[in-house]
């Protein structure tokens, strides 16, 4: 092992070295070599040791015709970022996170890492946490690209549970799940909103969520949580949980490492920006120890993309340094709400719906998923294309309708089209 990776694993509480795998008990960052000797030259009269091309002036050589698209200081967009990522978008990034969800009050996180959007965010946590032939515990209601990361990716088993019980979040099915087996790691996967069901736990389920890993944890269960929080702040309904469990669960037990895997893809409409976060909190954590994790997380992103975006992560600093971004956000916010609103009104008006079609508890995000009771849902998909110009998404036995993407006028349009569509096969 590495001299970094094996001083950064010595950082560490042995119960978080127990979660990594062993690529996350491996990685560590190059603060020497060529890293640590271009760190040594910066500001040096001379420096023969940056791997990009400057002008005479000493600005980074590039194509002039981009400057009018960028619109951005050279510095600011052609440069390689760190694999950290830009220090100053990481810090303001951590303080809307504290902002967002105050029940973590001034408990010690981590200063979140950079990754390309949350894909590759995701990525990076199944590379740190899971091995080969280890279980990753999942509601059964899941981003299909999940199968695609953690199973092709990292070689894990995907075991579900229920999501649903008597109309809420199915705690029990994941208490079930974490009892399974003896002592030894457990990672977990929770998505709030949901993609696909659009369902986002209440207060009371958060906190009955907790204490389930809790228990596991106690039990002698090393516990990793991943927590997917693409779709977080997207909450439309009263009475469903408005912060991210991350900050129920980062300071919950010495032995449950809570991951917030989030971006500005969703939250912030730049679903092209490809920029996202990695934080961890653990109860008992030290800035020595976060920062082992860091070093980790940075060392992974080094040796898959180097670095994400560095033009996008200036131009969401800027973004967010701006005033009128608490504006901007809530306009878009109002749409999205608006449209949610539509949803529920037109299914409530139309008790006739019913007959065709089972609505699975949603109240937030960008989706809800309706569960025909005749005919495939693949055959419904198809004929919505055909005889009405309408596309959804067709997956197992369920419909995932992305209201999102529709207008408010066409939303009453879309339900009646499936209400006739399926109808008509029965």
């Amino acid at each position: 092992m590495h001299p970094l990776a094996k001083r950064a694993n010595e950082k560490l509480p042995q119960r978080i070295v127990n979660l990594l795998s062993q690529k996350g008990r491996s990685i560590y960052f190059p603060t020497g070599g060529i890293l640590g000797q271009a760190a040594d030259a910066k500001g040096r009269m001379i420096n023969g040791t940056i791997g990009i091309a400057l002008d005479e002036a000493g600005d980074p050589l590039h194509l002039p015709g981009l400057d009018q698209w960028v619109q951005l200081p050279p510095q600011d967009a052609y440069p390689y970022a760190p694999s950290y990522g830009k220090p100053a978008l990481r810090d303001i990034w951590q303080a809307m996170l504290r902002d967002k969800n105050p029940m973590l009050g001034d408990r010690l996180i981590s200063r979140p890492v950079v990754t390309n959007a949350l894909t590759h965010g995701l990525s990076t946590a199944g590379a740190l946490f899971l091995d080969p032939g280890d279980h990753l515990i999942l509601p059964d209601l899941f981003w299909g690209n999940y199968r695609l990361l953690f199973e092709y990716g990292c070689g894990a088993q995907l075991t579900t549970y229920p999501t649903f019980k008597g109309g809420g979040f199915n705690v029990e099915g994941l208490r079930a799940r974490l009892a399974e087996g003896g002592p030894g790691k457990r990672v977990v996967i929770l998505n709030f909103p949901n993609n696909p069901s659009g369902y986002t736990c209440t207060e009371a389920e958060a906190f009955a969520i907790r204490d389930v890993l809790v228990e596991s944890a106690n039990r002698g269960q090393d516990v990793v949580c991943l927590i997917d929080d693409a779709y977080f702040g997207l909450v439309f309904r009263e009475g469903v949980f408005r912060e991210s469990i991350f900050g129920v669960l980062a300071h919950a037990h010495p032995g449950l490492l809570a991951v917030k895997i989030d971006g500005a893809t969703k939250e912030d409409c730049v679903w092209g920006y490809r920029v996202g976060f990695l934080t961890y909190g653990f109860q008992g954590a030290d800035s020595d120890a976060l920062g082992a994790l860091e070093d980790k997380t940075a060392g992974h992103v080094r040796s898959t993309i180097s670095n994400a975006s560095h033009p996008a992560q200036s131009l969401l600093l800027k973004t967010y340094q701006s005033p009128q971004y608490p504006q901007w956000k809530a306009d878009i916010y109002r749409v999205l709400k608006e449209r949610f609103e539509v949803v529920e009104s037109t299914l409530e008006a139309h008790p006739e719906y019913r007959e065709s079609f089972e609505v699975l508890p949603f109240n937030s995000g960008y989706f809800l998923c309706v569960r025909p009771h005749s005919a495939e849902p693949e055959q419904i998909r198809l004929a919505l294309l055909e005889n009405h110009d309408t596309g959804l998404i067709a997956t197992g036995d369920l419909l995932r309708i992305a209201y999102s993407s529709v207008s408010s006028h066409d939303l009453p349009i879309l339900f009646q089209q499936l209400h006739e569509v399926v109808s008509s096969m029965a």
